[in-house]
Parts: C-alpha cells; sequence; structure tokens
C-alpha cells in the first residue's frame, strides 16, 4: 500500500540585513524542527499573499514592522511529514525592536558566523548563497 503524500505547507521567510548582519531566529520547543535557527516568517494562510504572510508573522512573532522589499530565492524541500516551499523575501526593517515573542530566541549575525549555527535541511542551499553574497552585507540590506 502506497503511504500518503506529505502534506504541503507554503512559508515566507525574511532577510533582514541591519548593520552588516543578518536576524535569524531559534525555532521553539514542541515545534517541528525545534531548536534550530532559521530565517523569521511563518506558514502562508489561505488566501494570503506571501508578503502580507511577512508582515503579519513579523509583526507576531518579532513584534517589528517591515517593507517587503522583493523575492531573493524559492526553496522546495520534502521532510518525511511535510513537503515545504519556502519563499525568501529581502525586508527592510523600519520599526520596533525585535523581541523573541514567538520564537525561542533572536540574534543578529555577521557573515563569518552564520554558518556556526544549526539551520533545518531545507535552508542548507540558501546559507551558502548568503554567505557568497557579500554585497547584501555590506550594504546592510536591501537598497
Amino acid at each position: 500500500m502506497k503511504s500518503p503524500a506529505p502534506r504541503r505547507v507554503e512559508v515566507a521567510a525574511a532577510l533582514i540585513f541591519h548593520q552588516g548582519r543578518l536576524l535569524i531566529t531559534r525555532r521553539p520547543a514542541g515545534s517541528h524542527l525545534a531548536g534550530l535557527w532559521e530565517f523569521p516568517g511563518g506558514k502562508r494562510e489561505p488566501g494570503e499573499s506571501f508578503e502580507a504572510c511577512l508582515v503579519r508573522e513579523l509583526e507576531e512573532e518579532l513584534g517589528i514592522r517591515v517593507n517587503v522589499m522583493r523575492l531573493w530565492s524559492t526553496v522546495e524541500h520534502s521532510y518525511p511529514e511535510v513537503h515545504v516551499t519556502i519563499r525568501f523575501y529581502l525586508c527592510r526593517w523600519t520599526g520596533g525592536e525585535p523581541r523573541p515573542l514567538g520564537c525561542a530566541a533572536l540574534k543578529w549575525v555577521d557573515r563569518r558566523r552564520l554558518r556556526r549555527h544549526r539551520f533545518p535541511p531545507a535552508d542548507a542551499r540558501l546559507l551558502e548563497q548568503l554567505v557568497r553574497s557579500a554585497d547584501l552585507w555590506e550594504g546592510g540590506g536591501p537598497a
């Protein structure tokens, strides 16, 4: 008997640079992939745009406001229990002080320290792209 296909989830994630560092968050205990670091964001609701999802999720999880600038990368990844499509957007932080409201922790990391953090397998290719993209880090983010 063929096993059922894993459920599909669409996620919007933010790449927020500030003063040569990138904002990352830690997944809370009890969640899928708990304890790993990730880029802030979350699941898209039915009928919601990816951009609106990011604005909502960043307000709920971190208490910040952002302008969503542009799509930077899309990743498809299958875990045994779920298939995720993650759209990563460059965002400009416009207000609020980041606080861990819906995550276990947050931190700003520089380019050299990004790979020292354990991320979900779905983020592996993106991490390499980010480390190679010096212009994102030097300019402090999207223009």
